[in-house]
């Protein structure tokens, strides 16, 4: 097959049916969510310790007995002082039981993170393998999931333990010829070429090392391979289609220079998360099925769906259509769910509020000094981004039994309350939240009923009460869902960067 068909392999699928793959990669994007449950829980535990052996007190008498930070324009001297006041305040965070926690917490996050990772790495492949052969991508995902991701986990580790033998073996040889060389020669300026020396033959290494390690997850998949027969069957398509190969290296390369190019140009102006989105609805779907197309054609299994017979901007419009019709018909449906996800929401500002009270007035937080530099367009963008990747994660999360939907919802809260009692206007700032907050809080909350949506099917599904299609089917309405919670998201982001600041300002 010609490279050119490889690519329109990969075009189609994600134009087919893209809500029968995306959701995979963006459950990728909430591992991150579900892991934080584990520090909120300990935050918690921290609080109630603290609680019990009047700790907390002690911070709050501490705290009420300081002066108000001064300006960022003071005397260093002046700043210092302050700060040494702080001191009480944090021997109470470091005492031996809290240290403890705080290392349990950073080690099961740790293991939880890695766990996850190869759980929804192994189900993005069986949904690529699965779609580019025409069928249901969902239902294999989930059933590569379970299937491949002890073997994903295995190739990680493998993977890791080889990089850390090179790198220490070069290490070595390093040291032990860069000594010999300031020896002879008497200067130190003699070990330069060999360390540089060494940088590039470490450098070519790992890049031999992931090249291999790069199609081994796919021959997991395609071939039903072990950890190190996965490994052999990457070698034997690399000698066979050494063209494929390096096309896919090439373009991975270029794709992932480019990613990085566009980031870091829009971080110039502060829009930071539109990489995030990009990676996980673009970027990293397109580059894994172009992977598992290559190794397809490699075993003469590729047999993807027919090319949409609609325009992108046909396509689009549709999607967008469906998104918005999907939103309405899941609100409508949930009335339930959306009066849990309310009351949460309020749980959790009225604790926030609860928690600040007694620091009002010791901290101080001002919408005004938020507002300073603000750059409209770069401002929404970012919004944009930021709020509607806070809803994907928010929703996908959910699948872990919608504890993450639930622990976040009442974080956002608490967050919220805190915010609001430490304002030092509030009127201010309840005037430059109302425009767009009418249209963001409701879709963040809508989000969160989404998570619990799904993280019921989820539960419903390993006992055994649902099957797996109602997962898939759950993913991928999750996602026009979604779609349409990201209009209403644009539309708030718009009024947050371009009217929210300015217009009652006219009425001071």
């Amino acid at each position: 097959m010609a490279l050119s068909d490889y690519v329109a392999a990969a075009v189609t699928v994600l134009r087919r049916r893209p809500g029968d793959i995306l959701p995979m990669y963006l459950l990728g994007s909430a591992i991150p969510a579900i892991v934080r449950v584990v520090p909120f829980f300990a935050i918690a535990v921290a609080y109630a310790f603290l609680a019990t052996t009047g700790g907390l007190a002690t911070i709050r008498a501490d705290l009420a007995a300081l002066e108000p930070p001064p300006s960022a324009n003071t005397d260093p001297e002046a700043l210092e002082t302050w700060a040494s006041g702080l001191e009480p305040v944090v021997e109470q965070f470091v005492a031996p039981p809290l240290l403890a926690l705080a290392a349990v917490a950073a080690i099961v996050s740790f293991l939880l993170f890695v766990g996850l990772t190869a759980v929804v790495a192994a189900g993005q492949l069986a949904t690529c393998y699965s779609r580019l052969r025409d069928n249901r991508g969902l239902l294999a995902g989930i059933d590569g999931a379970r299937r491949y991701w002890l073997r994903f986990l295995g190739l990680f580790v493998l993977e890791f333990v080889c990089w850390a033998v090179v790198l220490t073996a070069v290490g070595i040889v390093t040291a032990l010829v860069a000594g010999a060389a300031s020896l002879a020669s008497g200067s130190a300026a003699a070990t330069l070429p060999v360390v540089l020396l060494a940088a590039v033959v470490a450098l070519v290494v790992l890049l031999a090392v992931r090249a291999v390690f790069a199609f081994a997850p796919v021959a997991v998949v395609v071939d039903d391979a072990g950890v190190f027969g996965s490994l052999r069957n990457t070698l034997g398509f690399v000698r066979a289609r050494p063209g494929g190969a390096l096309f896919y290296y090439l373009v991975a390369l270029v794709t992932v220079v480019a990613l990085s190019t566009v980031t870091g140009l829009l971080s110039l102006v502060d829009v930071v998360t539109v990489g995030s989105l990009l990676s996980a609805l673009v970027v990293f779907p397109a580059l894994d099925l172009l992977k598992t197309a290559v190794y397809c054609g490699y075993r003469d299994r590729l047999a993807p769906p027919e090319p949409p017979t609609n325009t992108v901007r046909e396509q689009l419009r549709g999607g967008l259509r469906r998104g918005w019709d999907d939103m309405l018909s899941f609100v409508r449906s949930t009335p339930g769910i959306h009066a849990l996800v309310v009351v949460l929401a309020l749980v959790g500002f009225g604790a926030g509020w609860a928690a600040a009270d007694p620091f009002a007035g010791t901290f101080q937080a001002s919408i005004t000094a938020r507002l300073d530099g603000w750059l409209p367009p770069a401002m929404a963008a970012n919004l944009f981004g930021n709020n509607w990747l806070v809803a994907l994660t928010t929703a996908y999360a959910g699948v872990a039994f919608a504890i993450p939907a639930i622990v976040s919802l009442l974080f956002n809260g608490v967050f919220l309350g805190i915010y609001a009692r430490l304002e030092v206007d509030p009127l201010e700032l309840a005037a430059f939240v109302v425009p767009h907050g009418i249209f963001e809080i409701p879709a963040i909350l809508v989000a969160s009923a989404l998570g619990i949506s799904v993280g019921g099917t989820a539960w419903r599904t390993w006992r055994g009460s649902a099957v797996r299609t109602d997962l898939a089917d759950a993913l991928e309405r999750t996602f026009w869902v979604l779609v349409g919670l990201g209009i209403v998201l644009a539309i708030a982001a718009v009024i947050e960067g371009f009217v929210s600041p300015y217009y009652y300002q006219l009425f001071l």
